[in-house]
């Protein structure tokens, strides 16, 4: 298992979660995995080798409205996906549901402990399940390992946070490579500029410094290879 900073630490009920769901995960990628590419949504300057890396992973993740290189574009955060993480409010780009069947989408909602309502979005294709991902195992432990209590706060992760903690506690042996999360260098921000769309404010239930501060940690451990 790869080195994990302290607050990565699993509780039992944790892995008994990610052990049931790592084979359905695993189904959609090559096998084995040995490495994974989880890639956010921050607008990236053009790069074949970053493409390249994504591409070759034997399981990819990407979140919510995400993009994707199309043929005769420059390569820049390649043109594959297996894994979707999402939320209730995710807003679709012309990527999100190609292909879908070959697709695991992953719905995270975090919302629900407090006011989200539990309807699955008008536009979703009638043929298309969702896993729902639990609060209890995934995102409680997450706000705790940043410090923050979504059940009292009201604050909790964004979603692409959400996903690279999952990738890294399904495959907890693989080599993980990231891209395209703004707030690792950009802490501060009070908006987010999209690869895709149109800008929107960080939303008050999120503390993405708090979230910076992790994901450095995983970088400075070398559990994750953040690309820039």
């Amino acid at each position: 298992m790869r080195k994990l900073v302290e607050s990565d630490q699993r509780s039992t009920d944790e892995v008994a979660f990610y052990d049931r769901i790592r084979p359905l995960v695993a189904s959609y990628g090559a096998s084995p995995i040995r490495r994974v590419a989880v890639v956010g949504n921050q607008p990236l300057e053009p790069s074949e080798e970053r493409a390249a890396m994504i591409d070759s992973a034997d399981v990819v993740f990407r979140v919510n409205g995400f993009r994707m290189d199309d043929a005769g574009s420059p390569a820049t955060v390649g043109r594959r996906v297996d894994v979707v993480v999402f939320n209730r409010g995710v807003r679709p780009t012309p990527w999100f549901f190609d292909a879908y069947p070959e697709r695991l989408y992953l719905m995270v909602e975090p919302g629900r402990l407090l006011w989200e309502n539990p309807k699955t979005p008008a536009f979703w294709p009638a043929d298309l399940g969702i896993v729902t991902i639990p609060n209890r195992e995934v995102v409680l432990p997450l706000g705790e390992a940043l410090g923050a209590d979504p059940r009292e706060s009201g604050q909790w992760a964004t979603t692409g946070t959400v996903m690279l903690w999952i990738a890294t506690r399904l495959f907890p042996d693989a080599a993980v490579d990231a891209t395209g999360f703004s707030f690792v260098d950009a802490p501060d921000q009070t908006s987010w500029n999209h690869a895709f769309g149109d800008p929107s404010a960080v939303g008050a239930e999120h503390r993405i410094d708090l979230e910076s501060t992790l994901v450095r940690a995983w970088i400075e451990s070398g559990r994750i290879t953040y690309h820039r």
